[in-house]
């Protein structure tokens, strides 16, 4: 039958020239794979406390490149459905995405978004620009609408260092709706239930030119001040020892702060607010 593999023998579908894309591939010859399909008959919507949801996930830029971190909590209703969960992922050397909303589509979409990358730049021989990894992204968004509009939205966020910007890089941040709507952002951005909070935190703290350090705190009180405020996020869990997840994206690529580094951090963040529970105020 055409479209399937005979005598373990990849299908006709491998050997045919087409697009460069791997989502456009499947959605072609394999569409039942893809995180976007049909997941509900028309017209059923999710309940709420059904499915674990992942909130507030953000970036912000400083002075070697753009960090990105998120909380590690998922909820389902009131209930607390994972305390670890991992919401920031490198999509490439010099790009990540964290999500926030349904985590079961979410995980599959980044999944499905690296190997896109990989495929592009195997295809094409050369990698896609930041520009170009972001409105693919946002295509990859619209295809979920159905299941937006069902209540199992995913709203990512997306990082990168552009290494071809005319300045010799540097830091870029861009944010999307449900509906696929792509918007770059200036110097900080959040998403999830608890972002309001968070770029409340941030636009008292951020400032150009910031150090890794003063960065890495900088998102680890915004996001102690998201949970302060917002249920569905999770602070840092000293028992635990369950902390966010901080990641830095330079011109040497993506990096993940380790588990040392961030507990520290956060411990003297922690330590620092028992002093002052309401966080740092603006600088003058």
């Amino acid at each position: 039958m055409p479209g399937q593999e005979t005598a373990g023998l990849p299908s006709e579908a491998f050997f045919t020239p087409g697009t460069s894309s791997f989502t456009e591939f499947l959605a072609a010859h394999r569409p039942g794979l893809l995180p976007t399909a049909p997941a509900l008959p028309d017209g059923v919507r999710v309940a709420a406390d059904r499915f674990p949801h992942g909130t507030t996930v953000l970036a912000l830029v400083y002075g070697d490149g753009v960090l990105i971190a998120g909380d590690r909590r998922a909820t389902m209703g009131h209930l607390i459905a994972q305390r670890d969960l991992e919401k920031v992922h490198p999509a490439d050397d010099h790009t990540a995405v964290a999500f926030a909303g349904t985590v079961g589509l979410a995980v599959d979409m980044v999944r499905l978004y690296q190997v896109e990358l990989t495929h592009f730049e195997k295809i094409e021989g050369i990698p896609m620009t930041l520009a170009g990894k972001a409105t693919r992204l946002a295509a990859m968004i619209r295809q979920n609408l159905a299941q937006a509009m069902q209540g199992l939205a995913v709203v990512p966020l997306l990082a990168g260092y552009d290494v071809t910007a005319p300045d010799g890089g540097r830091g870029r941040i861009f944010g999307f709706d449900p509906a696929g709507g792509l918007y770059e952002k200036s110097d900080f951005y959040a998403e999830g239930s608890g972002s309001p909070y968070a770029r409340g935190a941030l636009k008292k703290l951020y400032r150009p030119g910031l150090t890794r350090r003063e960065a890495a705190l900088a998102a680890l009180q915004a996001l102690y001040d998201a949970a302060d405020d917002d249920s569905a996020t999770g602070g840092p869990d000293l028992t635990r020892r369950i902390f966010p997840v901080v990641s830095v994206i330079t011109e040497d690529g993506f990096e993940r702060l380790s588990e040392t580094e961030t507990e520290e951090l956060s411990r003297e963040m922690i330590l620092w607010r028992g002093e002052r529970p309401d966080g740092p105020h603006a600088t003058p």
